[in-house]
C-alpha cells in the first residue's frame, strides 16, 4: 500500500490524502479544507474503486467559473501515483 499526500492548485481544499492499495484501488481518502460535505461525499463515493477509473471520472470536472475543482484536482493526483507506479 501507498500513502499519497497531494497540495492542489486553484482549489478550496489545502491537501489531500489517500491510500493507494496494491490492486490500485482508492482507500482513507481525506481532503484539508474545501466544502466538507461535498468532498466527505467524494470520499465515500470513490472507497474501494480503482483509481483509474475515479481519475477518469472526475478529470476535466470545474469548480464555478475555475477550470479545475477539488476533484479535478484528486484525478491529477491520482494519474501522478498511478504514473509512479509503473
Amino acid at each position: 500500500m501507498k500513502h499519497v499526500t497531494y497540495t492542489p492548485v486553484n482549489t478550496c481544499s489545502k491537501k489531500i490524502d489517500f491510500d493507494l492499495t496494491d490492486d490500485l484501488r482508492i482507500i482513507n481518502l481525506k481532503f484539508q479544507s474545501g466544502c466538507s460535505g461535498n468532498l466527505s461525499a467524494i470520499g465515500k463515493l470513490v472507497d474501494g474503486k480503482k483509481a483509474s477509473e475515479i481519475a477518469d471520472i472526475l478529470s476535466g470536472n470545474p469548480c464555478g467559473l475555475r477550470p479545475t475543482s477539488c476533484a479535478d484536482q484528486l484525478s491529477i493526483a491520482i494519474k501522478e501515483a498511478l504514473s509512479e507506479e509503473k
